[in-house]
């Protein structure tokens, strides 16, 4: 149960006009009176005598009874209650005791008050009522409706329960501002897949990723090719911005601007330079020296994401047993690592980064007040995968991206862990999301290098493999047969050849890879331990170009080569 509490406005009859007539886009179907503070008030909807004209009329009363000079300025009070998509069509007499329940709990009619204010409930389709209400009262005394939002919110949660509805994550007044319903038919009427408001806070929001200054972020935006107007203050000092995109006009073909605190509470100014904060514990081990707010020098994408990689993995540490302030932070600077990895990652992986952004921008905010400065290791990874260029998704660059989005999934993980265990409902919800989406990514670019070295342990020899096989049951006994059993086993066993041929104790490698931090969350142990071992020795995560471990022919034809009649059963099996 959604309830949405609009902005006010002064116009009843333009409302009830809305409400009863066809929709936007046709898509107000039977719209009919189900509620009202008076049995009798009139219905255009079913009653071909009744007009918008005698609704308003009625509804408006107590406002006209007042002098002129009393009148509330916006005296319209417009609340929407939306039922869940998997929830079961209600009757009007459900809707209306859910509407009676809404204007007693917002405070437009309590219940027993015979002064109330009017209001009238109207449905015109299967999921959702409007109530609309003038805010004086029978008595001519203005409603008390502070914080009606908040308590529309706690009502709503309430009839979930009694009604066997689907009960909705609670809100903590963290989350971005919804689109409005005007947004939302606008952006269809274009065919875009998200209004102008969403795409801007997605623009900005890579903008800002791994940015050190307000020149490189300002910068940056205009790159992306948004309008901006900035907020200076007499003395000059910068206290704002807006931004538009350059098609997105009004009636006047004027360009529509959002301010950065409207697009999302930490995209304003103030929150934004609390990014750049140079204040950190020295002793910290994830803190690295302040970057300048010059461009870094470019490195490959590949090199990039194996840096990247490194910071991630520490980060999830920070995250299992770090303080608060200094989890918030590092979960806030996540966002930037995926925001930048989505706008700067291959075709195929793409589009599933960017959904993993864009649901993680909710679990990036919460009341935890991050401790900025300690989150430098993400920001400098952030930074050095916009300035690295977009990959190619092939070669080192391909398989460093299916490595990084490995690491990403566990940062991911843990940090819906730690919102699960505040009772952060919505942004945990998110961060799984988010997590969803990543192993999705992670499909489409792990098949070829995990194939690459899955071939590569199909050609060791027989002792060579039998030598792995020891230190894995070495390393990691209770974990042994599970990995022996999987399809990525070979791409493992040629990974710890690799690192023995490179000067490591393979076993004792293992041993701290598969330690640092539980596996439940993984599909594919081997995988994950594949790519821990190969970040942790400094191999390279593409293994096509390094030279065998021993040049045994091969025993069998890796069946990776051929089809396979299960699709898990081939390297680069799901998360």
């Amino acid at each position: 149960m959604i309830p949405k509490v609009h902005d006010m406005g002064t116009d009843t009859r333009g409302l009830v006009a809305y409400l009863y007539g066809p929709g936007k886009a046709e898509e107000h179907i039977d719209p009919h009176l189900v509620a009202a503070w008076d049995s009798q008030a009139p219905d255009p909807g079913r009653d071909p005598k009744a007009t918008y004209g005698d609704l308003q009329r009625l509804l408006d009363q107590p406002v006209m009874a007042l002098p002129r000079n009393a009148r509330p300025a916006d005296h319209v009070w417009h609340l929407s209650v939306r039922a869940a998509p998997e929830d079961p069509i209600l009757t009007d007499e459900q809707w209306a005791d859910i509407a009676r329940r809404m204007v007693a709990a917002t405070g437009i009619a309590p219940e027993g008050d015979d002064a109330a204010c009017r209001w009238a409930a109207v449905r015109h389709a299967d999921d959702h009522i409007h109530i609309i209400a003038t805010v004086v009262r029978e008595d001519g005394r203005q409603a008390r409706i502070r914080q009606d939002g908040k308590r529309s919110q706690e009502e709503a949660r309430k009839i979930e329960i009694d009604y066997g509805l689907r009960r909705l994550n609670v809100g903590d007044g963290t989350a971005a501002k919804r689109p409005t319903s005007a947004e939302r038919h606008k952006a269809e009427r274009q065919g875009k897949e998200r209004t102008p408001r969403e795409e801007l806070r997605e623009t900005v929001r890579r903008a800002v990723a791994g940015a050190t200054s307000e020149e490189e972020f300002f910068d940056r935006l205009a790159a992306a090719g948004l309008l901006i107007r900035q907020r200076a203050a007499p003395s000059g000092d910068l206290l704002g911005y807006k931004v538009a995109l350059p098609d997105d006009r009004n009636e006047d073909q004027e360009p529509i601007y959002y301010s950065g605190s409207t697009l999302a509470p930490d995209l304003s100014l103030p929150r934004i330079r609390e990014r750049w904060s140079e204040t950190a514990d020295p002793s910290h081990s994830n803190d690295v020296p302040a970057d300048s707010s010059s461009r870094p020098s470019p490195s490959s994408p590949g090199t990039a994401r194996r840096r990247a990689a490194s910071a991630v993995w520490q980060a999830v540490l920070v995250i299992d047993h770090g303080d608060d302030a200094v989890v918030a932070a590092h979960i806030a600077a996540a966002g930037e690592v995926l925001d930048a990895l989505a706008k700067s990652s291959a075709a195929h992986t793409r589009r599933e980064l960017r959904e993993a952004a864009w649901a993680f921008e909710r679990a990036s905010r919460s009341h935890v007040r991050a401790e900025r400065g300690h989150d430098r290791a993400l920001r400098q990874a952030a930074r050095d995968l916009v300035y690295s260029g977009p990959a190619l998704g092939r070669g080192e660059d391909g398989a460093t991206t299916a490595m990084l989005i490995d690491m990403a999934f566990f940062l991911v993980t843990a940090a819906a862990h730690w919102h699960a265990k505040k009772e952060h409902a919505q942004q945990a919800t998110a961060a799984r999301q988010a997590a969803e989406h990543l192993r999705a990514a992670y499909q489409a670019a792990a098949p070829v290098p995990l194939g690459v070295l899955y071939q590569r342990g199909r050609r060791l020899s027989q002792p060579l493999r039998q030598k792995q096989v020891a230190y894995l049951r070495q390393s990691v006994p209770e974990l042994a047969e599970q990995i022996l059993a999987e399809p990525g086993w070979y791409a493992l066993a040629a990974t710890l050849a690799d690192a023995e041929s490179a000067g490591h104790d393979p076993a004792a490698l293992l041993a701290e890879a598969a330690g640092g931090r539980e596996l439940d969350t993984a599909e594919s142990v081997s995988d994950v331990l594949v790519w821990r071992l190969r970040r942790m020795a400094d191999l390279p995560a593409d293994a096509s170009a390094m030279p065998e471990p021993d040049a045994t022919t091969p025993t069998a034809t890796p069946s990776a080569a051929r089809p396979s009649r299960n699709r898990n059963d081939r390297p680069g099996k799901a998360r």
